[in-house]
Order: C-alpha cells, then structure tokens, then sequence
C-alpha cells in the first residue's frame, strides 16, 4: 500500500530544493506558477524537465504552445514566489513583471537568477502532475543567491569558506 498525501508531503518537504517560475505562451496568452519540481535531465541535447499540475493554466499553455520558461529565483524574490503561488488574481501575475522574450517565446523574468528557454520534446503521464521535457535553446546566468524552499518556508543558501 502506498504512503498518504500527508506523509508524501512530508516527506518532500524535508528536500531542500530551489524555487523556479515556470512561464508559458501560447499565442497571446501567457502564464505562469511556482514550481520546485524541476530539474536538469540530460546534457546532450540539454534537457529540463518539469513536474506540472495536470490542472494548472499553465500546464495547457505549456502543451498548447510546446514551450515553457525556466526562471530560478533569487534570495530576494519569494514575494514573487507567491504571487506565483497564488490563486487569486492568478491571470495578473505578470502584471509589475519585467520579461524579456528568446526563441521560444516563453516569457522570462528578467532579474531572475537563471533563465531557461525550453522547446517542449516530451510530455509524459506520472499520476496527477505530467513531466514535460524541454530541450534548453538558451540560457542566462546572472549573480546572486538561490532562493531555497525546506520544509513548508524560504531560506537561504550560505557556501562555505
């Protein structure tokens, strides 16, 4: 039998994992939502992937425009974070967001950490979320700090020495 919804979370909650904004666009249309779900999946071709709500907007735009954005946050940005979170006023999250457009057309944040402009390869099926497999067309690094998430709050990165 497996572990329950509460003890998976639990469990998670106790990895260490940076915050990502995942960014979509689809025609017009754009979206977006935080993530901690995501990964580097391959080195050749350079891959991401992302672990996305089946029911998310910005889920469908990442199907729909087979392109998502990878944007890797700040120390200084889970303000942002929750904005991205947030349900509510969810289709003005980019409202007071500066972002800046490459190949795919995904909208990137534009003083993010890191940026990632994925071409969607791959979706596949994993229970209530789907994996979707992007191969990375550009990427940006800017300075400064991630912003980590550890058991249910925000904390900071301090390298030693």
């Amino acid at each position: 039998m497996a572990i329950s919804a509460d003890e998976f979370r639990a469990a998670m909650g106790a990895w260490p994992s940076g915050v990502t904004i995942i960014t979509a666009r689809a025609g017009d249309k754009i979206h977006g939502m935080t993530v901690s779900d995501f990964s580097g999946a391959s080195l050749d071709p350079p891959l991401a992937l992302v672990c996305a709500s089946k029911t998310s907007h910005t889920t469908s735009m990442i199907q729909e425009g087979e392109n998502f954005g990878v944007n890797v946050l700040r120390v200084d940005q889970d303000g942002l974070s929750n904005k991205f979170a947030s349900k509510k006023d969810e289709w003005s999250r980019f409202d007071d967001v500066e972002t800046f457009e490459t190949k795919t057309g995904a909208p990137l944040i534009a003083d993010a950490l890191v940026n990632l402009d994925c071409r969607l390869v791959a979706v596949h099926d994993a229970g209530d979320h789907l994996l979707c497999v992007g191969e990375i067309e550009s990427a940006k690094v800017n300075e400064g700090q991630p912003l980590l998430y550890f058991k249910g709050g925000y904390g900071r990165f301090e390298p030693k020495g």
